[in-house]
């Protein structure tokens, strides 16, 4: 059966991180997208498994053979999705979860409608700012940006599938968890499979 693909949009401050390690570690049918980038490997890091590797050059043509589905600079590097990678991924009977702005988000939900979009946010508005400045490793200009980028992705909260308020991590977890299950468990994706048995004369 071909595998399922979620995307997961928040602003920075939601805790979104966290979330998705505890939700990857707990589900092994789970699989985080692995994207193309021209930022060299940091210590440790696996061409392959954290990320693939490329040349400004290669993934300039990447690009040009309309090859991504989606794409984005940040800090000078670029990153994007490999449509067919996706594909072969899907067709594994893999999973997919995607960490992605609302522009990618919804660059994936053109190209495989069949995506699960989340939103994250905290309780209250306030508390993007307060958790960012918590953090003490974001230079104001930087934080600057990414509270914009924020309220612009909050805008969109309404087009997405799920909100999950991340007050308690454990009930946000569970809540992402719930909504994987339900996922899972559409019609569309199960009768196909047991229709034949259960139709027959």
């Amino acid at each position: 059966m071909e595998g399922e693909i979620f995307v997961i949009t928040a602003p920075s401050g939601t805790g979104k991180t966290t979330l998705l390690k505890a939700l990857l570690t707990g589900d092994s049918r789970l699989q985080f997208s692995i994207s193309y980038t021209t930022r060299p490997p940091r210590s440790g890091e696996v061409h392959g498994q954290d990320y693939f590797f490329v040349t400004p050059e290669e993934f300039e043509g990447l690009k040009a053979r309309g090859a991504l589905v989606e794409w984005v600079e940040q800090f000078g590097y670029y990153y994007g999705t490999s449509r067919e990678w996706v594909k072969e991924t899907l067709a594994r009977g893999v999973d997919l979860i995607f960490d992605l702005d609302s522009r990618g988000a919804w660059a994936i939900k053109e190209d495989f409608p069949q995506a699960t979009m989340i939103f994250i946010l905290p309780p209250h508005p306030g508390d993007l700012e307060e958790r960012l400045r918590n953090r003490g490793d974001l230079q104001p200009e930087e934080m600057a940006r990414r509270l914009r980028q924020g309220r612009g992705e909050v805008e969109e909260v309404h087009r997405f599938d799920f909100l999950v308020i991340n007050d308690d991590l454990t009930l946000a977890l569970a809540e992402l968890k719930a909504i994987i299950t339900a996922a899972r468990c559409r019609t569309s994706r199960v009768w196909p499979r047991k229709a034949p048995g259960f139709l027959r004369d």
